[in-house]
């Protein structure tokens, strides 16, 4: 499955219109990955832990993506858009969804 952020693929040529498409990916984040990222931030620098976290859920959410274009017959899907929030209670969840246009292209 091509996907890309931009309306169209250079040089190719877009076919057939098959729908939006989502994708989600939920994680929560555990307590001792917390306590650790409190720590980095205390003494400074990147937060690995979160950064492999938000990358495992990008990584999910792009990978649902592809598969509901499938299901609609695409070949490619456009225009994706990401998004990142925080969510429940204290704020224990990380959403990545991932939005764009399942098409057929040649």
């Amino acid at each position: 499955m091509q996907m890309t952020t931009t309306p169209n693929f250079e040089g190719r040529r877009i076919v057939r219109y098959c729908g939006v498409v989502a994708g989600e990916a939920i994680l929560g984040a555990n307590l001792f990955k917390d306590i650790f990222a409190n720590i980095r931030d205390l003494v400074g620098g990147r937060s690995a832990t979160y950064e492999k976290e938000l990358q495992r859920a990008r990584d999910i959410a792009l990978k649902e993506l592809g598969e509901r274009a499938a299901e609609l017959g695409a070949n490619a899907v456009v225009g994706i858009d990401l998004d990142y929030e925080v969510m429940g209670e204290r704020n224990g969840m990380l959403m990545v969804s991932a939005s764009g246009t399942a098409v057929v292209v040649e």
